[in-house]
């Protein structure tokens, strides 16, 4: 009677385990997950082209880094600017593309006179009709405004915002090209410009 008694608690043990982690694995929902989250991130390359000279840069900015890359801008100049993501030696960019619709970025240029224009061509379009922003033309004024300060390039992609907008906005010193509302971000880069 005794075995009897320990076999059916065995069994009714394992039977409560087993569902409990039935219940685990279906409590994921397919909407909570990232298709490219932060931490598979390791570098943002920023790809920079003299549209003049057709000389080509790449600054890499690595995830977690305490140093941020200087980005070499002459004034004057107009660059073509191509942003590139990799989770170590693979290029995670091409599931930015595969899901355009849910991802942003937005370009903030304190302390400098850039013009920017998204250039992205149909593969970075959203169905909302604006562009990502993997691909942009910056038109240098002035690299540096203010020589006592700072001048950076802080590059956030965002990850299904509620709202986007490609308008610009002056920040304190500089402008800010794009404009989002919720979601979360997936990257956030910083880049230090010079001249």
């Amino acid at each position: 009677m005794k075995n009897i008694f320990k076999n059916t608690t065995l069994i009714i043990g394992l039977l409560m385990i087993a569902f409990s982690l039935s219940l685990t694995s279906c409590n994921r929902s397919d909407d909570e997950k990232d298709d490219l989250p932060q931490e598979e991130l390791s570098d943002v390359l920023l790809k920079v082209t003299d549209a003049a000279t057709q000389a080509t840069i790449t600054y890499d900015y690595q995830v977690n880094s305490t140093t941020n890359p200087n980005v070499k801008l002459v004034d004057g100049h107009t660059y073509n600017v191509e942003v590139i993501f990799k989770n170590g030696d693979e290029d995670a960019t091409e599931e930015i593309r595969t899901a355009k619709d849910e991802h942003f970025l937005v370009y903030n240029f304190p302390n400098s006179d850039i013009v920017m224009t998204r250039t992205d061509d149909a593969s970075s379009t959203r169905a909302d009709s604006k562009h990502v922003g993997l691909k942009t033309k910056w038109v240098v004024n002035t690299a540096v405004r203010n020589a006592a300060a700072t001048s950076q390039l802080v590059l956030t992609l965002y990850h299904e915002p509620v709202s986007v907008s490609e308008a610009s906005a002056v920040s304190g010193n500089g402008v800010v090209y794009g404009i989002q509302s919720g979601g979360e971000t997936d990257a956030q880069a910083l880049y230090n410009i010079i001249n």
